[in-house]
């Protein structure tokens, strides 16, 4: 061996001059490489979601039992665990305008064995609360829109009032001086009626409950006089006497109380606002997974016994794609987000 090193074949070439063609060979074999990794997880992908469920699949509702969109799901649940095989059971986790049990599903494994029950508080809260640790919306994979039903302004018989222009004066005789009730910070009930007293100039106090059942029980007993729940509930209370309904929320009247005008046409024009309900999967959740639970939700809204109890409820069952609810989730943040700034609406 040589003061200069090892001896080199005649064709040898130093390693910075190598030529583009080897570092190409390099270059296609990391690529395969990579290809084939890419083709190894999306068959594992596949293979899972053939196989999905093998267990029961849970639903989380980030609100206490007995509100809007607990009963309807507990029903659409039981038909969903005959279509997918494994029971699909409803577990209520409540509060702080529905993040604490959005952020549960948000941080769970992406594997389609937790869900979430989201809402139009999901919306609204996605702008209202400033230091969340995940996002309300882009952390979640739609599966579908399931229905909506509009709310209905109620109070209790002991306020003397019988239609919403009454109760407009009324609040303006006394400003700062009339409670209304709702399920929490950042939910429908909270923001609808943010909304119609901005639009009318009233002021009334929030009191912000954790979940509907409280403020529906405060609400039956006077304590707090004024709310904005979603229909469903309501109705057995108003036929009973118990509540005094003024005006619905919604487009149109609701069938299950034609006699109660809109907002709209109490004089409020423009006004309208709903309850919805959609399912949502951790982001990330393979395709196949919400492929299947769409195609059995979507099944279920078209059975027997979900669409009677929802005809009964006043709840229009919509149904959707992935992508459409996603669309729409997207537009009530915006709207929503709209409302905050120009209500000055905040956390209580």
């Amino acid at each position: 061996m040589s003061a200069a090193g090892p001896s080199r074949g005649p064709n040898y070439t130093p390693l910075g001059q190598r030529s583009g063609e080897s570092r190409k060979r390099g270059d296609h074999k990391s690529a395969f490489r990579f290809a084939v990794a890419v083709t190894a997880l999306l068959c594992c992908h596949a293979l899972h979601a053939q196989d999905y469920p093998t267990r029961p699949v849970r639903v989380i509702v980030p609100f206490s039992p007995g509100g809007a969109v607990d009963g309807p799901m507990r029903v659409i649940a039981q038909d969903l665990s005959k279509r997918l095989g494994q029971q699909v059971f409803v577990e209520n986790k409540p509060g702080a305008g529905a993040m604490i049990g959005s952020e549960i599903v948000a941080k769970a494994a992406p594997d389609g064995y937790t869900l979430l029950l989201a809402s139009q508080t999901n919306a609204i809260s996605a702008s209202l609360y400033r230091t969340l640790s995940f996002d309300p919306i882009d952390d979640f994979a739609p599966i579908a829109l399931v229905g909506r039903e509009p709310g209905v302004l109620v109070v209790h018989p002991s306020l003397p009032v019988h239609t919403l222009a009454e109760f407009i004066g009324y609040v303006k005789e006394r400003p700062g001086k009339v409670d209304y009730a709702s399920s929490g910070n950042g939910s429908g009930q909270h923001l609808f009626m943010a909304l119609l007293a901005s639009t009318t100039g009233m002021q009334l106090n929030h009191v912000p409950y954790r979940g509907s059942g409280q403020a529906t029980t405060d609400l039956l007993a006077g304590v707090v006089p004024v709310s904005i729940p979603g229909t469903a509930g309501m109705v057995g209370h108003i036929k009973a006497g118990k509540l005094r309904p003024l005006a619905v929320t919604g487009v149109k009247r609701s069938p299950q109380l034609p006699d109660v005008p809109t907002i709209a046409e109490s004089g409020v024009p423009g006004y309208s606002a709903y309850v919805w309900m959609g399912l949502l999967a951790p982001k990330g959740t393979p395709p196949a997974i919400i492929d299947r639970l769409q195609r059995a939700l979507a099944q279920a809204l078209a059975g027997d016994e979900v669409r009677s109890y929802m005809e009964t409820a006043g709840i229009e069952i919509v149904g959707s794609t992935p992508t459409e609810f996603s669309t729409f989730f997207h537009a009530e943040k915006e709207r929503w987000a709209k409302v905050i700034k120009e209500t000055g609406a905040k956390v209580d």
